[in-house]
């Protein structure tokens, strides 16, 4: 279990290249040639999963380590495949559907604030102790 947060770090990786392949495969598809962010509702939902992806990792990926290297490595690595099976289901369902995409980021977001909290107990404990 010491290595779940490196595990969910890949697939966090992962998860941003699909997204990205998403993303091109769109401009392809409906004619949608860079720099241009809007068009087809299809790829702006696309590009949007993306952008909020890629927002949401710049929040999520130090939290998780923050609470690994803390002490909380098998509940941060939990709470990061939580993310990550979130943020799954919300660029699955925003895909198809945008109205339907509150489910998945609600489930990452608990992720989140899982590492959030496990981050900063940890924190916390460690300054007051040192």
């Amino acid at each position: 279990m010491q290595n779940l947060p490196a595990l969910v770090t890949l697939l966090t990786v992962l998860l941003q290249f699909a997204t990205a392949w998403v993303v091109g495969h769109a401009r392809g598809k409906y004619q949608i040639a860079a720099p241009a962010v809007s068009g087809h509702p299809a790829f702006e939902r696309a590009y949007r999963v993306q952008m909020n992806t890629l927002e949401n990792t710049v929040m999520f990926l130090p939290t998780l380590w923050l609470a690994a290297h803390y002490g909380y490595v098998l509940w941060a690595g939990i709470a990061g495949l939580l993310w990550v099976v979130g943020r799954v289901w919300y660029a699955m369902a925003y895909l198809r559907d945008a109205s339907k995409r509150g489910s998945g980021y609600l489930v990452s977001m608990v992720g989140w604030a899982a590492t959030l909290v496990m981050g900063v107990l940890g924190l916390g404990r460690a300054l007051l102790a040192g």
